[in-house]
C-alpha cells in the first residue's frame, strides 16, 4: 500500500495526534527485536478464545483483566482510552486490508456500468472515514491497499460528486419519477426496493453505521435501497449462494497481488468462491491471467497495476477504506513480538509469550464472533481461522519483521521451470523438517502433504481451488521430500503451495463429504481424549461452547518446543 493518500492533511494530522501515545518502536518487541529462529514455544498451557461480540464489553474485559489480547480495535474512542492506560500495550501496523461495497453483477440493474459509476460518485468516502475513524483509516479508491508494493494510484477515481453522478445517469438514459426514484432506460416503472447486506450493529457497529451512510447517499441519488443487517454467518451464506443485491465486506489480503485473480477472474465465480460479485469481463480475465502467469516480479508488477486500472474503470466494487491494524495486550505478559508490518496479536507472540510474574496462567484472547465452522475445508471467515490457524500449519511461514519467507514444515525448497509459454511447467521441491508429529502422535511425512494437495484438487474445494488448480502431479519419493509439478510458470506458485494448511492424511483419506465433515465432533481413533480436529500446530482443540469460548491447550510435543 503506497503513501499517496497520506497527503490527505486533515486525516493525517488527526492520525498523528491520536497515535502519539501508541508504541513508538514498531520494529521492536517488548524485550527488543527477537530472533524468531531462536523461539522455543509455546509456553502458554491454556488458551481461551473468549467470545465478546460487543465492543464495549471487549474494552471493559481487557481493562479488568478478563481478556489479555484484543485485536482489530477500530473505534477512536477506544484507542484513546486504552492508550491512556499504563497496564496495556497498543501496537499499530499498516494493514493488508480493504473495505468495500460490492454489487451483484449477475442481475439488473447492477450490470449497468453507468449506474455503478454514478453510485461510486455518490459515496462521500473521505467524510465517512474521517467521521467514523478519526484518522485510523485511509480512504481508498483502488483495488489494492496503499501498503502493497503493487499498489497503483493512477486509476479512475470516483470522488464524491452528486452532480456528476446525476449527469452520468442522465446521459445513459436514466430518469427519475415524481417521487425521485430512479427509472431505468427504456422502462416506465421505477426500480423496486433493493437491499444492502451488512453485519449486525451489535457485532460490527462501525460497519453498520458506515453501511447506513452508504444507503443514505444512494437514496439521495434516487436508488430505493434499504439496509438489511444479518448475523455474519447468515450473511456469508447469502453471499455464497449469490442471493443479494449489494453488500459490504472487508478482506484481509495476502502480501501477493494475485488475490485480484481470485476476486475478479470469471472462473472464480462459483458458489462459495471469492468472485462474490460475479464479474465476467474477458479483457480483465486476460490481464489477470497474465498476472497469474507472471515469471518475475517486474512483469507481475506491470500486470497488477494494469489490472487495477481496468477494475477501477469497470467498478465492480466501491472501495471505501484501508485501515491501520491496532491490537492491545496487557503488559503483565512478556515476549510479545510486533513490527511496522505486524501487530502483536500473531502466532509468533503466542509462541513466545509468558506471564511476567513467572507463574503460568491461562491466556484469554478475544474472539468477536463465534466461528462459523471448524471444518478447515469449508471455513472461510477470519473468525474460523483465528482458531484453525493455531492448529494447522503450512510449509512456509512469514517473517513478522520483513514479510519474507521463513522455513516452517519445510526446512528448505527449490523452484525449477521447464519450457516456455503454455507448454512450460514449474517444479517445486520441498524438503520437510524431521521430528514433526501430528497432535495424535502420528509422524508428519511427505504423504500428508501429497494427500492434502491431491484431495483439495480432486474435490475442487472453493477456498483452495485457486491454489491447487494448476497442479499436474504430486510425488513423495521419500518420507521427507515432496515434488509438486504445476502447469506453466508463475511467480506465485511457491506461495500458493507453500501457504496451504496441511492436513493429516490418515484422517483426510476417510473424509467422503468434505462439506459436512465436522472434525471437532468426531473421536480420534489414535487418542481417546482427542477429536479429529488435529494438526501439527502449537495448540490442540479441546472444547467449544458457542457464545462463550473455544478452549485450546498446548501441544507438548510441538516441534518448536
Amino acid at each position: 500500500m503506497t503513501k499517496a493518500l497520506r497527503t490527505y492533511f486533515l486525516f493525517i494530522v488527526t492520525f498523528i495526534v491520536c497515535v502519539s501515545s501508541l508504541s513508538s518502536a514498531p520494529s521492536m518487541g517488548m524485550d527488543g527485536k527477537i530472533d524468531i529462529n531462536s523461539i522455543r514455544g509455546p509456553k502458554i498451557k491454556d488458551l481461551y478464545m473468549v467470545i465478546y461480540r460487543d465492543p464495549d464489553s471487549q474494552i471493559l474485559a481487557l481493562e479488568t483483566g478478563k481478556l489479555d489480547v484484543l485485536s482489530d480495535i477500530i473505534r477512536p474512542v477506544d484507542i484513546k482510552r486504552l492508550a491512556a492506560r499504563d497496564d496495556i500495550l497498543l501496537t499499530l501496523s499498516e494493514g493488508f486490508h480493504i473495505f468495500f461495497m460490492g454489487f451483484n453483477l449477475r442481475e439488473f440493474p447492477w450490470n449497468d456500468l453507468a449506474l455503478r459509476k454514478a453510485l461510486s460518485h455518490a459515496v462521500p468516502r473521505k467524510k465517512i472515514v474521517r467521521d467514523l475513524f478519526a484518522g485510523y483509516c485511509m480512504p481508498v479508491s483502488t483495488y489494492l491497499p496503499p501498503v502493497s508494493p503493487y499498489y497503483e494510484p493512477n486509476v479512475t477515481h470516483y470522488d464524491y460528486d452528486p452532480d456528476k453522478a446525476r449527469s452520468i445517469l442522465s446521459e445513459a438514459g436514466w430518469r427519475w419519477s415524481k417521487e425521485g426514484v430512479l427509472i431505468p432506460p427504456g422502462k416506465e416503472k421505477p426500480l423496486k426496493k433493493v437491499y444492502l447486506l451488512c453485519p449486525t450493529a451489535q457485532a460490527a457497529p462501525t460497519t453498520a453505521e458506515l453501511a447506513a451512510r452508504i444507503v443514505d447517499s444512494f437514496v439521495s441519488l434516487g436508488l430505493p435501497v434499504e439496509l438489511q443487517m444479518l448475523d455474519f454467518s447468515m450473511m456469508i451464506k447469502r453471499l455464497d449462494k449469490h442471493d443479494f443485491d449489494l453488500f459490504v465486506m472487508a478482506w484481509s489480503l495476502s502480501r501477493d497481488p494475485d488475490n485480484l485473480f481470485a476476486f475478479f477472474h470469471s472462473s472464480m465465480d462459483t458458489e462459495g468462491g471469492y468472485n462474490i460479485q460475479g464479474l465476467h469481463d474477458q479483457a480483465i480475465d486476460e490481464v489477470l491471467e497474465k498476472l497469474r502467469w507472471a515469471k518475475d516480479k517486474e512483469s507481475a508488477t506491470a500486470y497488477a497495476k494494469e489490472a487495477q486500472r481496468m477494475l477501477s474503470e469497470k467498478a465492480p466494487w466501491i472501495p471505501i477504506y484501508s485501515r491501520y491494524m491496532i491490537s492491545a495486550i496487557r503488559k503483565d505478559w512478556k515476549g510479545v513480538i510486533y513490527s511496522k508490518k505486524t501487530t502483536a496479536d500473531n502466532m509468533w507472540s503466542l509462541l513466545n509469550m509468558e506471564p511476567k510474574a513467572g507463574k503460568m496462567r491461562p491466556l484469554y484472547w478475544c474472539l468477536p464472533e463465534d466461528p462459523r465452522t471448524l471444518n478447515p475445508l469449508a471455513a472461510s471467515s477470519a473468525y474460523d481461522w483465528s482458531v484453525l490457524g493455531l492448529i494447522y500449519e503450512s510449509l512456509i511461514a512469514t517473517d513478522p519483521y520483513t514479510m519474507d519467507d521463513v522455513p516452517w514444515l519445510a526446512k528448505q525448497w527449490s523452484v525449477e521451470t521447464k519450457g516456455t509459454g503454455e507448454n512450460s511447467s514449474t517444479i517445486l521441491r520441498f524438503h520437510l523438517r524431521k521430528g514433526v508429529t501430528w497432535q495424535d502422535g502420528n509422524p508428519f511425512t511427505a504423504e500428508d502433504v501429497k494427500e492434502t494437495i491431491l484431495y483439495l484438487r480432486k474435490h475442487e474445494i472453493p477456498r483452495y481451488f485457486d491454489q491447487v488448480n494448476h497442479v499436474i502431479s504430486v510425488e513423495a519419493p521419500s518420507s521427507q521430500e515432496v515434488i509438486v509439478t504445476l502447469d506453466r510458470t508463475s511467480y506465485w506458485y511457491l506461495h500458493n503451495i507453500g501457504g496451504l494448511p496441511i492436513f493429516p492424511a490418515h484422517l483426510l483419506r476417510n473424509v467422503k463429504d468434505w462439506k459436512s465433515w465436522r472434525p471437532e465432533r468426531l473421536n480420534n481413533p489414535n487418542g481417546p481424549k482427542l477429536t479429529q480436529l488435529i494438526g501439527t500446530g502449537p495448540f490442540i482443540f479441546t472444547e467449544y461452547k458457542p457464545g462463550e469460548f473455544v478452549h485450546l491447550i498446548r501441544y507438548d510435543e510441538y516441534w518448536k518446543r
